[in-house]
């Protein structure tokens, strides 16, 4: 491949994988715009979703189904991780989270931890189910192959440059969802509610706006999206596991702090750039040196611009 066909194909790859990394990262800063917490357990509920999808591949026998068929076996794992994906999020937020909301930050914190290490074992005991997507159930804690329902078929043809039909997907699932977000939270009754929340949940209380409510659905939406990105990382990569969770979530969480936590366009541009960032490091400097240069960018942004690139300084509440 010429030089500049290896520059566009890295493009592209991180343009994909940042487009993922985004719609896992807008759950960690609608969660943390709202009530200000970094819900760790985010990634492993991501985790879950690529596990149920697996399960629902499964269960339904995908594989033999025929290529239009498939197209409906996709649209029904998205919608099932999504609902369990948000679902899980909001039970984590009912028992584990709500409870503490008056309690310091630090007991909120711990929580977060806590519920990501149950999620985590909950992912390495579903890996040992005796099914035949899960190789039997014989080896729990390995990485689980995650079969092909998209074909990867080359889009330009002899081209070196390769635009698969996943890539495709990538783009046709987590756009919609995007704009969709931003509608939701600019454009709604419900948006209005959790805007306002997020500016003072006492005052918006006074109001008569139900803030337990706003806060669990804010929850469920954030896993929802998470649920979505799980699929679509499954489809798009084919291999998952029970520790994705911690690799996916901390290149959310970072996106998200890179773009501004709490803002909706900064985690998205900050996903695009972690993906953008991790693509050009492994393919022109060693891969050993990838996580090097992402969690040092954030080092960088941390202390030059400490809200990152699209937040606002917000003044702690006391």
């Amino acid at each position: 491949m010429q030089p500049h066909e290896v520059f566009l194909q890295q493009l592209i790859t991180g343009l994909s994988n940042g487009m993922i990394i985004a719609l896992i990262a807008l759950g960690y800063t609608m969660v943390y715009g709202i009530i200000e917490l970094i819900n760790f357990a985010h990634g492993d509920v991501f985790m879950l979703g690529a596990f149920l999808a697996l399960t629902l591949l499964g269960v339904l026998g995908m594989e033999a189904w025929s290529p239009t068929w498939r197209i409906g076996g996709v649209a029904i794992m998205l919608v099932g991780s999504a609902l369990f994906c948000g679902g899980l999020n909001w039970t984590l937020d009912r028992v584990a989270y709500r409870s503490l909301r008056r309690a310091s930050k630090l007991s909120l914190l711990v929580s977060a931890i806590g519920c990501s290490f149950i999620c985590t074992n909950l992912g390495l005991f579903w890996g040992g189910v005796p099914m035949e997507v899960f190789a039997g159930g014989v080896a729990a804690a390995a990485p689980k192959d995650f079969p092909q329902l998209i074909p990867q078929t080359n889009l330009l043809g002899a081209s070196a440059i390769r635009i698969t039909p996943a890539d495709i997907a990538v783009v046709v699932v987590t756009v919609p969802l995007m704009i969709g977000l931003v509608f939701l939270v600019n454009r709604t009754r419900m948006g209005r509610a959790m805007r306002a929340v997020a500016q003072d949940a006492t005052a918006a209380a006074l109001m008569g706006i139900p803030v337990d409510r706003v806060i669990g659905i804010t929850f469920f939406i954030g896993g929802a999206l998470g649920g979505f990105a799980s699929v679509v990382y499954a489809l798009y990569n084919n291999t998952i596991g029970f520790q994705m969770g911690y690799r996916a979530g901390m290149d959310a969480f970072t996106a998200a702090v890179v773009g501004g936590i709490g803002s909706l366009p900064g985690a998205v541009l900050g996903g695009l750039t972690i993906g953008l960032v991790r693509a050009m490091s492994d393919q022109y400097l060693e891969t050993q040196w990838t996580n090097t240069i992402v969690f040092g960018m954030l080092v960088m942004i941390l202390i030059f611009r400490p809200s990152g690139l699209l937040g606002t300084t917000r003044r702690e509440k006391v």
